[in-house]
């Protein structure tokens, strides 16, 4: 009876976890497998660099925003370790001497800092953040909600169709045409219409591509902005982002720490070969060393493509499903950087080496939307590194004083674009070329940040393909973009956290609310189970 559970999880990225943690507290008798050494996923924190191991770096995710106050709550992440600080401003310098900072909580000093470039942009900032607000306070309820089977006319699917769209009506018919201009408009042409300054456009613009396959002039990017601004971290303010004390691997510790609080087992080196069926049911899986684990109910919190078409019999799912799996987009271009700094980056702009405000936010490299759609289109029609990459930047070490020894700082480089079929081969040459050119960008604005380098790590989507099974290095385990969406996430008619195979749920990232650490459909896949369960029984 060793190896007959309740609940067994596939994968221990921090949705496993988070899955893993609710069964267990629930009464279950719950198993998370993980094939690494360790637990976390993309959410990580390592010592990459052999000459100094005193340095920690967050290895992939970088920031945390958008993990529900219910998830935290419930699952007391805050005992465990989870400690999140609100970071500063969105900074920008140019290579004119001149640059942006945009507060959170200080509109005065966002208007004196913007009024540089754009007295109207000036004006214009809070009108546009209270539009966001508007959008966000109808759409980020959504995040929590299971998307319905829109198009099924059976009476359940109907009545929940209903209901979102009711929901939705508290915005009127203008916020509609609003929410329906962000679902299918670029973030350039969004942008457009509020701002005029290419500056402030080339900021607010970075939002709307993270870890996209696309340029800001795609349609849809306009979206992708808002998921990244809906959330918070506790402090009341749109958008915010935080720096977890320890790097984003103390968020997965802690909610590892929550499960086996719980009674959850956690198991590491444990790849599963394959999942168990029985009369189209999940049954338990089959571990890569022969091993057996049997349970009535499953979730697999890892890429779809893994799950569904390697791990189970295309013989054993509907044909249109596995048609919707296999064309599930999943590419990226996304290259992470680390680099340990001997000091902080003295700008030209706002000098100093001593901590400011603008070294403790993101401290972007975005100078219009037009640098980025350039670097978008050197990678996707150039088929080349892109030769002035983008980055969205941050230095968690002015706030989290657990990653490296007083005086030492990390610069974690979250950038864009590399050939989306760069998951096939490491590059590392042009890798080390590509990231030599950010360096080289950040020291135009900053003279001795080339020379304050003491190490750097690079990882592409290739390494985050091997090491994560992240198919095509895909953060999301699928791209943001509208048709794969709510309900079609990912994948018409399985947008509810359940699958073909009766008693095994989907909680990866692919799934509705994906995108970004949260731990949203790991918790939401767990729901699911619970309801089907309640419903078993009343039937």
């Amino acid at each position: 009876m060793a190896n007959v559970y309740d609940a067994i999880v596939i994968g221990g990225g921090h949705n496993g976890l988070t899955a893993g943690a609710y069964f267990a507290r629930a009464g279950a008798r719950t198993v998370v497998l993980e094939a690494r050494n360790k637990t976390g996923g993309a959410a990580d924190t390592s010592a990459p660099f052999a000459d100094h191991p005193e340095i920690n770096v967050t290895t992939y995710s970088y920031v945390m925003s958008l993990m529900p106050p219910t998830i935290i709550k419930e699952l007391n992440l805050k005992r465990h370790g989870y400690d999140v600080t609100a970071f500063g401003p969105y900074y920008q310098a140019y290579p004119d001497g001149r640059s942006i900072m945009v507060y959170a909580d200080d509109a005065a000093r966002s208007h004196d800092s913007i009024a540089q470039f754009s007295k109207k942009d000036a004006e214009t900032l809070p009108q546009w953040e209270a539009w966001l607000q508007e959008v966000a306070d109808v759409l980020g309820p959504l995040l929590l909600q299971k998307p319905p089977k829109i198009g099924s006319m059976a009476f359940g699917d109907l009545i929940e169709s209903a209901r979102a769209a009711w929901k939705v009506r508290k915005l009127g018919v203008r916020g509609v045409g609003d929410v329906t201009r962000l679902f299918t408009m670029s973030i350039t042409d969004l942008l457009d219409d509020w701002f005029e300054s290419d500056e402030i456009k080339g900021m607010l613009a970075v939002n709307g591509i993270i870890g996209t396959w696309a340029g800001p002039d795609e349609p849809g990017t306009a979206y992708v902005m808002l998921h990244h601004s809906i959330g918070d971290v506790g402090d009341g303010h749109l958008g915010s982002w935080g720096f977890q004390q320890g790097g984003m691997g103390a968020v997965s510790d802690s909610i590892r720490r929550s499960a086996e609080s719980f009674g959850c087992e956690i198991r590491t080196d444990a790849r599963v070969q394959k999942v168990l069926t029985t009369g189209g049911r999940f049954a338990g899986v089959a571990l890569e060393n022969g091993e057996e684990l049997r349970a009535p109910l499953g979730v697999t919190c890892i890429h779809p493509k893994i799950a569904f078409l390697d791990l189970i019999g295309r013989e054993e799912l509907p044909a249109d499903f596995v048609w919707d799996i296999e064309r599930w987009r999943t590419r990226s271009g996304v290259v992470k950087i680390n680099v340990a700094m001997s000091e902080l980056p003295d700008f030209i702009a706002d000098p100093g080496k001593q901590m400011q405000d603008h070294h403790t936010g993101s401290v972007e490299l975005c100078f219009t939307p037009q640098y980025a759609e350039e670097a978008f289109q050197d990678s996707h029609m150039g088929r080349k590194a892109s030769v002035r990459p983008f980055v969205d930047g941050v230095i968690p070490t002015t706030l989290d004083k657990k990653l490296a020894p007083e005086g030492v700082h990390v610069f974690s480089m979250f950038t864009q674009w590399v050939p989306d079929d760069w998951n096939l081969e490491p590059h590392r040459d042009e890798l080390e070329q590509y990231a030599d050119r950010i360096i080289d960008l950040y020291t135009e604005l900053a003279p001795n940040f080339k020379a304050a380098v003491i190490d750097r790590q690079v990882l592409g989507p290739y390494d985050m393909e091997q090491e994560l099974g992240l198919i095509g290095g895909n953060i999301f385990h699928g791209e943001l973009s509208v048709d794969q969406l709510f309900h079609m996430r990912p994948a018409p008619g399985y947008a509810d956290y359940r699958t073909p195979i009766k008693g095994l749920y989907h909680g990866s990232s692919a799934t509705h609310a994906g995108g970004g650490v949260n731990g949203i459909p790991g918790w939401q896949a767990y729901r699911a189970a619970v309801r089907d369960r309640a419903g078993k029984k009343q039937r």
